[in-house]
């Protein structure tokens, strides 16, 4: 049996113009779904929780092998840049 490999990636975001936890729950929760929907991963809100203008959130899958997983986040980090305006402070990447 070949080893599971998972695909982790992390983005800290900034929404300056968020000034309500209601404003920055429907940016959180519409960026979620989408990725969960587009790229079949698991993806929630991991930090950052009562900071307004701040969002982080975590995705992860299970792939075959490393080439896909580099594909993989190679396509959700371009998607997070093209779907919202929030400026992406950082991102991280991991495969274990």
């Amino acid at each position: 049996m070949k080893p599971v490999i998972l695909a982790v990636m992390t983005f800290r975001l900034h929404a300056p113009w968020v000034h309500s936890l209601k404003e920055k729950r429907m940016i959180v929760s519409s960026l979620v779904s989408r990725l969960q929907s587009r790229f079949h991963v698991s993806a929630a809100e991991i930090d950052e929780q009562d900071a307004h203008p701040f969002i982080a959130i975590g995705a992860a899958a299970i792939v075959p092998h490393s080439a896909m997983a580099d594909s993989l986040m190679d396509e959700i980090s371009r998607f997070v840049e093209a779907s919202t305006e929030a400026e992406i402070l950082s991102e991280t990447r991991e495969i274990r």
